[in-house]
């Protein structure tokens, strides 16, 4: 068995660069898209999660060798098995990120990914301490199984997380049409970071957006409605501790006051938000409430930006403008009624938000 370099220890120098030079552009056009301390918080789940990576890495291979010898098939090493085994692997990944974010026993290891208030590349970087507890490995278990070397599997792996990087960011408005169409790209992925009810748990892709336009999870950024960036209820610190194992306590807490076995497991294995008194909400619910007041909105004049919904007429900067205060002091209002349903875990707000710079 060949043995293959990590994909991301390459791209680590490539990652710190892009970072640096996102910061430059920001500061020149808009300071407020980097919060130091943010960044730093950032840089430092991102080390931690390393660090957690390398004490469950070998523990997560000896599993991956163990399923490798059950293989249906003896599958080698041309190199179009190397594609194969990448388009598998996204899919595989789209399945776990999925259910990251409609399972809470994963999702409470995930979400350390949302807690960021702000999308640029440093968040790229905020990664999980606790992928092994909550079991997120199995999901590429299947590939093992069919006949896919453990080292194969986990560089394609790695060569989609590096992919992944580049579309944390706000530099970049969209990409030409046809890779957009089939690729994951900046647009994409802002609307999975955003907490607008029409974003929530839309667009799973790690690589390929075709997963979420054949299963139904697509949907397109829009002008009118600027994805707003973090969690439905913001952490409100940057406590790294609290960031990594807040869900986890969230979900201790709801066991333990929980009146029965059937609540016990809705509030380990549901979907985040959910209770067993219908107390709290759901993406889904949060949704359906938002969907119910936008079919009694009266429809917008034609000169008005929310009936052009992927941009202005002849496009260009004049898309953007036009918007007057009253619609500014809606889509703030908005902003904050749709804030308050649900948590990421059961425990309310320790503090208030985060400043939008410091």
């Amino acid at each position: 068995m060949p043995s293959l370099p990590n994909p991301v220890d390459l791209a680590i120098p490539a990652f710190v660069l892009l970072v640096l030079a996102e910061m430059f552009v920001a500061r020149l056009r808009d300071r407020s898209r980097y919060c130091p301390r943010d960044t730093l918080t950032s840089l430092a789940l991102g080390l931690g999660s390393t660090v957690a990576g390398l004490l469950t890495g070998g523990l997560v291979v000896a599993i991956a060798l163990w399923v490798y010898q059950f293989r249906w098939f003896d599958i080698g090493w041309q190199w179009y098995w190397f594609v194969v085994a990448f388009v598998l692997d996204d899919l595989a990944y789209y399945v776990f990120h999925r259910s990251a974010h409609r399972v809470r026993w994963f999702w409470a290891s995930h979400v350390i990914h949302h807690s960021s208030q702000h999308y640029n590349l440093s968040t790229a970087l905020r990664q999980t301490w606790t992928g092994f507890i909550s079991a997120g490995f199995i999901f590429r278990l299947p590939l093992f199984l069919i006949g896919f070397p453990p080292a194969m599997v986990l560089f394609v792996a790695g060569l989609n997380l590096v992919y992944q990087f580049w579309i944390h960011t706000e530099v970049i408005g969209r990409m030409p049409r046809w890779f957009e169409a089939v690729m994951n790209t900046p647009s994409h992925h802002r609307v999975h970071h955003a907490t607008n009810p029409r974003y929530l748990d839309r667009n799973y892709a790690g690589v390929f957006i075709i997963w979420d336009k054949m299963f139904g999870t697509f949907e397109r950024e829009r002008e009118d409605d600027r994805p707003r960036y973090g969690l439905i209820r913001d952490l409100g610190s940057f406590n790294l501790i609290w960031a990594a194992f807040h869900e986890w306590v969230g979900i201790a807490r709801d066991l333990w006051h929980a009146p029965g076995w059937r609540a016990r497991l809705g509030y380990a294995f549901g979907p985040p938000g959910w209770s067993h008194d219908a107390s709290r909400a759901t993406s889904d619910s949060i949704r359906a409430r938002w969907l119910e007041i936008e079919r009694c909105r009266p429809s917008p004049p034609p000169g008005h930006p929310r009936a052009y919904p992927d941009g202005w007429p002849g496009g260009g900067e004049g898309r953007h403008r036009g918007v007057g205060k009253a619609d500014t002091e809606q889509k703030n209002e908005e902003s904050e009624a749709w804030r308050k349903p649900t948590s990421s875990s059961s425990a309310p707000d320790r503090a208030g938000a985060p400043s939008p710079a410091g």
